[in-house]
C-alpha cells in the first residue's frame, strides 16, 4: 500500500506553547472534516518553543499548583497539555516535532502503542545514522543514551485515529539546565542529555532539520 506524502513545515522562530496547541487543534479539525472526502493531508510541524514547562493529563491541578508557581518564577511559561506523560520542559535548543497523521490510512489502522514505538525507532535510527549516537533499551518511553540519560521524549494524543503532540529531542546544551529544575516525566533518577553533549561538538537545531538549507 502506497501512503501519501507527509508535508512538513519548520518554524524558524521559537513559538509560544499555547499558540502551537491552537494550531494543532485547527489542523486536527480540518483533517477530520476533509477525511470524509479523503482529501486530507498528513502534516509534520517542526519547531522550537519558548521556555515552557508542560504537564500531561495524568496530573491534577492540586498536584501542580506549587510547581506552577516555582517554575514560572524562574522565567518559564507553564501549560497543561492533553498528551500522555507527566511534567516536562520545552525550549530553545530542543527540536520538537508534532506529527499530525491519520493512523487509519493503513489496514488495519496503526494502534497507539505501535505508533509510539515507530516514532521512537525513527528517532533512534536518526541519531545513529546522522550523528553516530547509539541508544540503550529502556522500559520507559523515549530515547536513552544510557540508563540514566534521556535525549528524547514522546507524548502523544490520538482522537478519531488522528494524532497530535509528538516528540522532543534535545539538540544543544541549552535545555539541560531547565530540565535540572524538575523531575521530568516522573523519572527521579534520570537526567536530560543532548546531541551536542553526546557528540562532544557544537550542533545547532537548524543543523538537524531535513532540507533546512
Amino acid at each position: 500500500m502506497t501512503l501519501p506524502p507527509v508535508f512538513y513545515h519548520h518554524f524558524r522562530t521559537p513559538l509560544p506553547y499555547k499558540q502551537t496547541l491552537l494550531l494543532q487543534e485547527k489542523i486536527h479539525q480540518l483533517q477530520l472534516a476533509a477525511r470524509r472526502s479523503s482529501s486530507h493531508h498528513d502534516v509534520l510541524l517542526l519547531l522550537e518553543h519558548r521556555p515552557v514547562y508542560t504537564s500531561g493529563r495524568r496530573q491534577t491541578e492540586q498536584e501542580l499548583h506549587a510547581e506552577r508557581a516555582r517554575l514560572t518564577s524562574i522565567g518559564a511559561e507553564f501549560a497543561v497539555a492533553a498528551r500522555g506523560g507527566q511534567l516536562t520542559y520545552h525550549g530553545p535548543g530542543q527540536l520538537v516535532g508534532y506529527p499530525l497523521l491519520d493512523l487509519a490510512r493503513t489496514s488495519p489502522p496503526i494502534g497507539i502503542r505501535d505508533y509510539i514505538c515507530i516514532m521512537q525507532k525513527m528517532i533512534q535510527s536518526y541519531l545513529l545514522r546522522t550523528h553516530g549516537i547509539t541508544h540503550v533499551p529502556s522500559d520507559h518511553t523515549g530515547v536513552f543514551l544510557d540508563s540514566v540519560t534521556k535525549i528524547a521524549s514522546i507524548g502523544v494524543q490520538v482522537r478519531h485515529r488522528l494524532t497530535t503532540h509528538g516528540f522532543a529531542m534535545n539538540v544543544t546544551k541549552e535545555p539541560l539546565e531547565w530540565f535540572r529544575q524538575i523531575v521530568a516525566c516522573g523519572l527521579v533518577d534520570v537526567k536530560a542529555g543532548c546531541v551536542a553533549e553526546a557528540k562532544g561538538e557544537n550542533v545547532r537545531v537548524e543543523d538537524v532539520v531535513p532540507g533546512r538549507w
